[in-house]
């Protein structure tokens, strides 16, 4: 059994991966700071269904380095879990200073704290943003990612840039995980596929960026909590890996795909380019098959329809198609 710390507990990843370590069988605690990035109530519900799966969630700040000392320490943990951050490239254009405080000053608190215990893995989250203007897909680890389209990405770059510093300097395990469009249930509001469901069953119309001419390495949640989880298992000295589905997907298709879940047409206001933004982001994961054997399975069709499902049922919208009728998903 594994003594497991997860920061950022109440957030998308953190919550799912907190789920299922408990459930075969490791001690899992958590830490998460409730930002008002996105409403707090999704985090509350989570934090919930975590308390009722026998999993703890700490009200506090990754900055507060006496307080993650301390949770280590009481808790006897083996395996530091980092995956608080400040996330979204458009809020990074309207308050770099969130990214600043949470992204490097946090992360380096983070290392502070877990360098005072010698035999600690830190698995941390970092993100394909990393891979910024370059132009050669899909990525692969070995790329340049010196090129940064966005700060939060450069934050990202930096976090790995430091983590590799702390392990030469103290020898520390640190293991980086280059997630690619994360989406499923219980998902970030803030996301696209999550904010243009809401906008269509509203009726409201969807901002798409480039006309749509844009394609994303969509990753199903548990698709990352299984490659999350063997990265923690292997526990390996310094590493970085690419996380996602290894198909890029128009972001047309998308809108189609949640159209046709919810039955609804979505009204499409095509516009230009946001600033910090990329094409297309594509994972190379052929390391990340050979050393965590890591294999997503969940096609965008079905990780959609599941997440529609979800999305149905938490906010109460009425299912139109009748696919949905018979399935019944607990808030």
């Amino acid at each position: 059994m594994k003594r497991i710390l997860i920061t950022g507990a109440a957030g998308f990843i953190g919550f799912h991966l907190a789920l299922h370590l408990r459930k075969r069988g490791d001690f899992v605690v958590g830490l998460d700071n409730f930002n008002p990035y996105y409403d707090t109530h999704l985090k509350d519900d989570r934090e919930k269904i975590l308390l009722v799966a026998g999993i703890s969630v700490i009200h506090g700040d990754i900055c507060d380095q006496a307080l993650l000392k301390k949770l280590i320490d009481f808790h006897q943990i083996t395996h530091f879990v980092h995956l608080a951050a400040q996330a979204g490239v458009r809020h990074s254009l309207l308050a770099p200073n969130d990214y600043v405080a949470s992204n490097l000053q946090g992360f380096v608190s983070v290392l502070e704290a877990c360098r005072s215990f010698p035999s600690l893995k830190l698995i941390y989250a970092s993100s394909s943003s990393v891979y910024g203007l370059n132009k050669k897909t899909p990525f692969s680890v070995d790329d340049r990612t010196d090129q940064s389209a966005n700060l939060y990405g450069a934050t990202k770059k930096a976090n790995e840039l430091i983590a590799h510093a702390y392990h030469n300097l103290y020898g520390m395990s640190v293991t980086a995980l280059r997630f690619f469009t994360v989406y499923g249930p219980w998902g970030r509001p803030d996301m696209a596929y999550y904010r243009f469901a809401l906008k269509i069953c509203k009726g409201e119309p969807i901002d798409v960026f480039n006309h749509g001419q844009m394609r994303r390495d969509f990753t199903y949640i548990d698709d990352i909590v299984q490659g999350t989880t063997a990265a923690i298992d292997l526990g390996a000295a310094c590493e970085v890996f690419n996380l996602g589905n290894n198909r890029p997907i128009a972001l047309l298709h998308l809108i189609q795909l949640l159209e046709q879940e919810l039955g609804r047409k979505a009204i499409q206001n095509l516009i230009p380019m946001q600033p910090g933004e990329v094409i297309e982001t594509y994972a190379d994961i052929e390391k990340s098959q050979n050393l965590l054997k890591f294999q997503p399975i969940t096609s965008i069709e079905e990780g959609i329809a599941h997440f529609i499902r979800w999305f149905c049922a938490y906010h109460g919208h009425e299912v139109l198609t009748a696919s949905h009728t018979k399935t019944e998903v607990s808030r």
